[in-house]
């Protein structure tokens, strides 16, 4: 099924090809079957919001296609983006779990599908099966060890040049998939401005560092589309922090 949106809607959790890719989804069939039977698919367009910072949380959701980015405000507006979701991952699970009030800010940053799983009925759905209760341990696991590195990213960094540079490097680890490449084409999803509130800098200096990095020949840029052409360069730029 496509939605308005040019999406192949997955209905049924019990037929979908990416269940056995993906953490929490991969689950024995009777918790599959009980999952279809509590959650609401929907679809959303760029820029919607999934739940904001402070609403009180009223169940758990499951990216299923697309991309989001999860991010916390300050009261006069500085805004840190935490990071960026992307499908299989389970939002709000934290708030849902200690029926807490949803810590950050969820917004699509391109048009995706989302399974809703309201929070009395999720709950019990993890009382009666083990295997998804600890698919949401590991997965809290996860993001604990992802907010550690993002702490060490940002306290151990001594610039925005090793920031920068270090994530980048993050985006192009999945495509490297562990071969010795010198370089790797990577698509940039994020404005400068996003990056900037990713690494804790100002958007003038993302900008005049991709210039820096494009004059050094790091990199090359056409579209969405970024050439991490010097790996071992940018490699060196953190090393002395790993």
């Amino acid at each position: 099924m496509r939605s308005p949106y040019g999406l192949d809607i997955i209905e049924n959790c019990t037929r979908c090809p990416y269940r056995e890719e993906r953490l929490f989804c991969n689950l024995s069939k009777p918790a599959v079957e009980h999952l279809q039977s509590i959650k609401s698919t929907s679809t959303y367009p760029k820029g919607a919001m999934l739940f904001v910072e402070g609403q009180e949380s009223r169940g758990a959701f499951i990216l299923c296609k697309g991309k989001a980015k999860l991010y916390t405000s300050s009261a006069d507006g500085r805004t840190i983006i935490l990071r960026i979701v992307t499908p299989g991952e389970v939002l709000g699970l934290t708030s849902t779990i200690a029926d807490k009030a949803y810590e950050a800010t969820v917004e699509v940053l391109e048009p995706s599908q989302v399974n809703f799983l309201p929070k009395a009925e999720f709950l019990k759905f993890l009382s009666q099966h083990g295997d998804a209760s600890m698919h949401v341990a590991k997965q809290l696991s996860a993001n604990c060890a992802g907010a550690y590195e993002e702490i060490r990213c940002l306290g151990l960094s001594a610039s925005s040049a090793e920031k920068l540079a270090r994530m980048l490097l993050a985006w192009a680890d999945p495509e490297l998939k562990g071969a010795n490449k010198k370089e790797v084409k990577i698509t940039l999803s994020l404005t400068h401005e996003e990056i900037a509130q990713m690494i804790g800098s100002s958007r003038e200096t993302v900008t005049r560092l991709f210039a820096e990095f494009r004059r050094k020949q790091f990199l090359t840029i056409k579209g969405s589309s970024v050439w991490l052409r010097d790996l071992p360069a940018l490699r060196q730029l953190v090393a002395h922090v790993n």
